[in-house]
């Protein structure tokens, strides 16, 4: 079996790596490409760091189980299905899905700290970074976070100040010169979608 093509997609909190993903995605047959994102392996709540307030940090590194993360990426590789069930950011109003993710000739790992996680960053034969200005950010943070997991704004305000800068800062940030191709996502993105798209169906079909 051919090793598949190893993609790491990464980028700070609100910069739109999901939307950057899924149009790169959308060019493609099912069973070409497999996603597997960081945001289904957050570990336990009762393991979840607490900032010195009592609320959860989830951009900490520590609420991470990047081990088990490890673990399935390298299954995918081996040409294993990973099964899990959906992290929901512990929103009452969302039901849980049971995830199946089966290997393809391109696999897609996303989220903001997988080029912190040395282990998992060597993986990557291709890494990509997407950033975008901080008040883009914010308002896509702000937008997503009440949409999505239940966070009134003051929530969002709070966990923007107090968590996701500074480890943006911290362990995000600091790896920006490892990507191969850092794509700007303030408003437009698809002439850097279209380049990847090319790559990769000449990878794929040979044209």
């Amino acid at each position: 079996m051919r090793k598949p093509l190893m993609i790491g997609i990464t980028g700070g909190s609100g910069s739109g790596k999901t939307t950057v993903l899924n149009a790169i995605r959308s060019q493609f047959k099912t069973g070409e490409i497999v996603v597997l994102s960081q945001d289904n392996y957050y570990k336990d709540l009762d393991l979840v760091p607490l900032d010195k307030e009592g609320a959860h940090d989830f951009d900490d590194p520590l609420a991470i189980d990047h081990e088990a993360f490890y673990r399935d990426i390298r299954k995918l590789m081996s040409g294993e299905t990973v099964r899990l069930k959906e992290y929901t950011f512990n929103n009452p109003e969302v039901k849980p899905h049971d995830l199946t993710f089966r290997p393809a000739p391109i696999i897609i790992v996303e989220g903001i700290l997988i080029f912190y996680f040395e282990k998992i960053c060597d993986l990557f034969d291709i890494k990509i970074f997407v950033e975008a200005k901080e008040n883009i950010k914010i308002s896509r943070r702000i937008k997503r976070d009440n949409q999505e997991r239940g966070y009134d704004l003051d929530d969002v305000l709070y966990r923007y100040q107090h968590h996701v800068t500074p480890v943006y800062e911290k362990f995000i940030k600091p790896f920006r010169d490892k990507a191969d191709l850092i794509i700007p996502n303030n408003s437009r993105y698809d002439k850097a979608v279209d380049i990847i798209v090319a790559f990769l169906q000449l990878r794929l079909y040979g044209k």
